[in-house]
């Protein structure tokens, strides 16, 4: 049974940072590569970021680039997420997720494991 525990998420003044972890157990982690959506209140969820089996290749959405890095640690089977200049257009409830195969994509469908989630709030 594939599990992702995500954790790190809270309460941030604009400009401020989070780091976001994500614990996954259940599969060779280091076979896939793994992303963070988040969905806001009232909105569909989006991609935000995703790497390779590797960490040797990474995407991240336009709103986020140079601001959001993603990682990864094969040895411990986490995914992280860390985010600077916070704004309050980031509130939202951020997913891990872990990808069908090797390669980082932008598309839901192409993830088939999620996490439950973890809360973001920015506040201006």
């Amino acid at each position: 049974q594939v599990q992702l525990v995500e954790s790190g998420g809270g309460l941030v003044q604009a400009g401020g940072s989070l780091r976001l972890s994500c614990a996954a157990s259940g599969r060779t982690f280091s076979s896939y590569a793994m992303g963070w959506f988040r969905q806001a209140p009232g909105k569909e969820r989006e991609f935000v970021a995703a790497i390779s089996w590797s960490g040797g290749t990474t995407y991240y959405a336009d709103p986020v680039k140079g601001r959001f890095t993603i990682s990864r640690d094969n040895a411990k089977n986490t995914v992280y997420l860390q985010m600077n200049s916070l704004k309050p257009e980031d509130t939202a409830v951020y997913y891990c997720a872990t990808a069908r195969g090797r390669w980082p994509s932008t598309r839901e469908y192409e993830y088939d494991y999620w996490g439950q989630g973890t809360q973001v709030t920015v506040s201006s």
